[in-house]
């Protein structure tokens, strides 16, 4: 083994995919058309308080102005340690995209009914990054059809289970 290197063959911690927190209420709010996966500028303690999964993504959007995107009421919790180089809450952070990517996002977004959901925030690789959904907004009976078909398939694999 040479200075500084891994054994051949282990994966290091680096390498997983490690969750943060997501927003399971998007997907019943929600009708997800395109993902996109955005890297995210933090402050340093706002990543240690993101591994320590003091995060909310239930109230938060993303938005595209002047060319830039940005992900909006976010709620990360101060850093227990971290005093006075603590971090106002839900401050809009930055959104690290290609520009073709928030072209995109623009045009998409800015079509009537569709908006920019966050639906997961994660590290990969030792970065943080957020999965960004363009969503159209689900209507009442939309939700109760879903809600029945999923009852109807899960009705239907307990029978077949029962049968064998």
């Amino acid at each position: 083994m040479a200075n500084g290197s891994r054994p051949v063959g282990k994966a290091s911690s680096r390498d997983a995919t490690k969750l943060i927190t997501q927003n399971r209420k998007a997907r019943h709010d929600y009708e997800i058309e395109e993902t996109f996966e955005a890297g995210l500028q933090l402050a340093g303690t706002e990543v240690k308080s993101c591994r320590s999964g003091k995060v909310n993504l239930s109230d938060a959007y993303a938005v595209v102005t002047n060319g830039e995107a940005w992900l909006m009421q976010c709620h990360i919790s101060p850093y227990s340690h971290g005093n006075r180089a603590n971090h106002d809450p839900t401050r809009p952070r930055k959104l690290l995209l290609h520009r073709s990517e928030i072209e995109t996002l623009s045009e998409k977004s800015s079509q009537e009914g569709r908006t920019l959901v966050p639906l997961r925030l994660y590290f990969r690789h030792g970065l943080a990054k957020a999965e960004i959904a363009v969503g159209r907004g689900k209507r009442l009976y939309d939700k109760r059809q879903a809600t029945a078909a999923r009852d109807a398939e899960r009705h239907m694999r307990r029978e077949l289970g029962r049968r064998r």
